[in-house]
């Protein structure tokens, strides 16, 4: 079988580290393995299976040092405008985990389970978009759903965990928790989110646009309605909550006609990359401690609206550094390497 040599850029970051990890798991076809980062973790040593990898410094003038199939980038919007173009005209594919590509009309934004057929239309960038990691979790749930039902709107709350802001952000919670068991609240300083997260929520994430929702909000609602190819009406609150890793959503969808929550249960639990988890008599229903180090979309408390015959509310939760971004990378990487031009 071929293999593929494969450079990640932001190897040293939370997506970078998961995504070796990811591709481990799934014994990829990997050839060579190029770690690249900033200047600042440049020399430093990762591990892919068992063994040791120098980190390179990220330039212009490494994509012609190296024959890369396949660059990973998750360092950043500014370091993908800057070099995903690059490492694209040297020959490599790349799947960008940042936001920067992700609505560019000639570049394909892409959810494996729902839309694959958009793959094939990498060539005329050579690259390829990954979704915004809490999209990603909601749109497996829709997409089998839209496609018995006909959904007309979805209404989503987020729960967002401090990893949704990497290391750093996982980081100033456990610091904030510390300074609080110390009697020390008056440290808890915030840096990485707009306030103290530790013991709290904040509803905002990113920043706010002048429709007063927020960039990330508007990822959600536009995202959305490219990976299913439908203008499907979409509404977000986001919303930053203390939890480490692993981001929740509540639900609320709107079918055009009624809908059979026994039948949308039964869809659910067949769908790919979804797992149902809906027994609350025996308080069986998703949360961040089923989803941290999995690959699934977990998904229960599928219930009918008290009042509409057409509304579903429901609430899933999935580990946002890899659901929501190494391995949805991925999968994309997997189902790219099965196009006719590639075996």
């Amino acid at each position: 079988m071929r293999k593929f040599n494969i450079a990640v850029v932001g190897a040293t970051g939370a997506v970078g580290e998961e995504i070796f990890n990811v591709l481990s798991e799934v014994n990829f076809p990997v050839g060579e393995i190029l770690p690249l980062a900033s200047s600042k973790s440049a020399g430093s040593q990762i591990e892919f299976n068992g063994k040791s990898y120098k980190v390179k410094e990220l330039t212009n003038e490494v994509w012609d040092e190296h024959e890369i199939d396949i660059a990973f980038f998750s360092a950043g919007g500014s370091v993908s405008e800057k070099f995903a173009p690059v490492a694209a005209a040297s020959g490599a594919v790349v799947i960008d985990n940042t936001s920067h590509f992700r609505m560019q009309d000639n570049v394909p934004l892409v959810v494996p389970e729902c839309n694959p057929g958009d793959i094939a239309l990498y060539k005329e960038t050579g690259i390829i978009a990954n979704p915004n990691c809490s999209t990603i979790q909601m749109v497996q749930i829709l997409k089998p759903l839209d496609d018995a039902f006909d959904i007309e709107r979805v209404d989503v709350s987020t729960y967002q965990a401090a990893s949704g802001a990497g290391k750093e952000g996982m980081e100033e919670l456990v610091l904030q928790l510390q300074k609080f068991f110390e009697f020390k609240l008056d440290e808890c300083e915030a840096k990485v989110f707009a306030h103290r997260l530790a013991f709290n929520v904040i509803p905002h994430i990113d920043v706010f646009l002048e429709n007063d929702y927020t960039k990330e909000e508007m990822k959600m609602v536009k995202e959305t309605q490219k990976i299913l190819h439908k203008k499907m009406e979409v509404s977000a609150t986001c919303v930053r909550v203390p939890v480490l890793r692993s981001h929740s959503e509540a639900i609320t969808i709107h079918f055009k006609n009624a809908v059979d929550v026994e039948k949308a249960k039964e869809i659910l639990s067949k769908a790919p990359s979804v797992v149902l988890l809906d027994n609350p008599s025996k308080k069986e229903y998703p949360m961040p401690l089923h989803a941290t180090d999995t690959n699934d979309t977990y998904v229960g408390r599928i219930r009918k609206d008290n009042y509409r015959d057409n509304v579903l509310h429901l609430w899933c939760s999935a580990d946002q550094i890899r659901v929501g971004a190494a391995t949805n990378a991925v999968r994309i990487a997997q189902k790219w390497i099965e196009l006719p031009e590639n075996q």
